[in-house]
C-alpha cells in the first residue's frame, strides 16, 4: 500500500462528506471528492485513486451504475470499489457487490472502525457472494433494473426532445414573422431615404460631415446594414424550417459577383483592400434565385473582407466544372484553424472575441451575428450546390489566408435565357 493512498469519495450529502473526509485525512490519506454520477466518473479517471467509496443514490447515475461503468475501464477496473451506504434493507450488499463494488459498509459508520476497514479494501480485502444461485439470481435481477432504467431515461428524453422541438418551432415562427414585420417599416424607410438622396434640393455632400447630404447618406447606409442583419435572421430561421423559397429564374453569377464587390468597396472605402475577379464573366447562366445566390456572395466575400487586414488582396475566381460552376473567393488574411474548419458554417459559430464586437461587416476583424455563413450555406445547399472552406491554420502575422469554394449546378437554362 502507499504511504498516502488517494481516495475518491463520491457523496452528495456535505454532512456525510465532511464527516468522512475528517476521518480519512486525520489517518494520512488523500481524499478527492464528487457529487454525483457523472464527476465521479470523470474525476475517477483523472484522478485515478487507489480506493474509491461509493454512496450508493446519487444524483443523475446512481452509485451501482457508475461502479458499472468503473468496472469498463482499463486504468480502473481493479480499483477497489466500496459502497458507503444508508441502503441497508436486505439484498443491498449483494445488489452493491453485483454491480462491481468490493465491499460493503453500511451508514452511519463506526468512526473508529472506519480506517482499518479503508486499509483492509487497500490491502486486498474482497467480500463476494458465496452461492452461486444467489448471485445470478441477483445478476439477473440487477440487469432487468438496468433495463427498466434504461427504458424510463429513454421515455424523458423522447419527452424532453418533443417539448424542444416545439419550443424551437415557435421561435422559428415567432423569428420569420418578426423579420416580415421588421422588413415592412426598413423598406419604406430605405425607400424615403433614397428619395430624399435623389432630391437635388438637398443640400451638402455625403462626404460633408453633418450636412443634410451626409445625414441623409448615414440613414440610408445604416436602413440597408440593419436590412441586411433582419435579412440573415430570417434566412437561417427559414433555413431551419426548411422554408426557404427560391424565385428560381436565369442568373448571370458575374453580374451578382460584381455587384457584391462594389457594394462592399462602397461600405468599406477605407478599408484599402486590392480586388480581383477572373474567369466569372465566361461563367454560363444558371438557374437559381438571384436574390439569394447575391446574399450568399456577399456574406462570403464580407467574410474575406472581416478577416483580411488593410492591404491585403481578395481573389474571386470562377471556373466551369462538367455541368457544375465553381466560384472561389481566396484572401490573403488571418486564416483559420483546421478545428474550426467544419464549424464555421455552424449557426451563431463566433471565431473572434466577442468582446471585441463591432457592428461594421467590413472592418478588420469586425463583428457579425455568427450566421452570415450558416446562410451561405443554407442557400447553396437549397440550390443543389456544395460549399466549404480551406486555409492551412490561423496566422495573424505570417497570413496563410482561406479559401472558400461554392459549387453550384448549371440546371436547365431555357433556350431565350441563353
Amino acid at each position: 500500500m502507499k504511504q498516502k493512498a488517494k481516495i475518491l469519495y463520491v457523496e452528495d450529502d456535505p454532512s456525510s462528506e465532511r464527516l468522512v473526509c475528517r476521518i480519512l485525512q486525520a489517518e494520512g490519506f488523500e481524499v478527492v471528492t464528487a457529487s454525483d454520477g457523472l464527476t465521479a466518473i470523470e474525476t475517477a479517471k483523472k484522478e485515478l485513486p487507489d480506493l474509491i467509496l461509493m454512496d450508493i443514490n446519487i444524483s443523475g447515475l446512481d452509485g451501482y451504475e457508475v461502479t458499472t461503468r468503473l468496472r469498463t475501464m482499463d486504468d480502473l477496473s481493479l480499483v477497489p470499489i466500496v459502497a458507503v451506504t444508508a441502503a441497508t434493507l436486505s439484498g443491498d450488499r449483494e445488489r452493491a457487490l453485483i454491480a462491481g463494488c468490493t465491499g460493503y459498509i453500511p451508514k452511519p459508520i463506526d468512526v473508529d472502525a472506519f480506517p482499518d476497514k479503508i486499509r483492509s479494501f487497500l490491502e486486498g480485502t474482497r467480500e463476494e457472494i458465496k452461492s452461486p444461485e444467489e448471485k445470478a439470481e441477483y445478476l439477473v435481477e440487477y440487469s432487468h433494473r438496468l433495463v427498466d432504467r434504461l427504458e424510463g431515461k429513454i421515455r424523458e428524453l423522447e419527452k424532453s426532445n418533443t417539448e424542444l422541438q416545439k419550443l424551437d418551432r415557435m421561435k422559428t415562427d415567432f423569428i420569420i414573422i418578426a423579420g416580415h414585420e421588421l422588413r415592412t417599416p426598413l423598406t419604406a424607410i430605405y425607400g424615403y431615404a433614397q428619395i430624399l438622396q435623389a432630391n437635388p434640393e438637398l443640400s451638402g455632400s455625403p462626404d460633408e460631415a453633418g450636412s443634410p447630404g451626409f445625414i441623409v447618406q448615414k440613414m440610408t447606409e445604416a436602413t440597408w446594414r440593419l436590412n441586411q442583419v433582419v435579412g440573415d435572421i430570417l434566412n437561417v430561421s427559414l433555413i431551419d424550417a426548411n422554408k426557404l423559397d427560391l424565385s428560381m429564374g436565369p442568373v448571370r453569377l458575374h453580374s451578382l459577383v460584381r455587384q457584391a464587390m462594389e457594394d462592399i468597396k462602397r461600405i468599406g472605402a477605407d478599408r484599402e483592400l486590392f480586388f480581383n475577379v477572373t474567369g466569372t464573366e465566361d461563367l454560363p447562366i444558371i438557374i437559381g434565385d438571384s436574390k439569394k445566390l447575391y446574399q450568399a456572395l456577399w456574406n462570403i466575400i464580407t467574410n474575406a473582407v472581416k478577416y483580411t487586414p488593410d492591404g491585403g488582396t481578395i481573389e474571386i475566381r470562377g471556373k466551369t466544372i462538367d455541368d457544375a460552376v465553381q466560384i472561389a473567393v481566396k484572401d490573403s488574411g488571418i486564416g483559420i484553424e483546421p478545428e474550426d474548419q467544419e464549424h464555421i458554417f455552424d449557426r451563431f459559430y463566433i471565431l473572434h472575441d466577442t468582446s471585441l464586437h463591432r457592428s461594421s461587416k467590413t472592418a478588420f476583424k469586425g463583428g457579425g451575428l455568427g450566421v452570415g455563413l450558416t446562410v451561405a450555406r443554407g442557400i447553396v445547399e437549397a440550390h443543389g450546390g456544395r460549399i466549404w472552406a480551406e486555409s492551412k491554420g490561423r496566422d495573424e502575422e505570417k497570413l496563410p489566408g482561406s479559401t472558400f469554394h461554392i459549387l453550384l449546378p448549371i440546371g436547365n437554362v431555357p433556350t431565350e435565357a441563353s
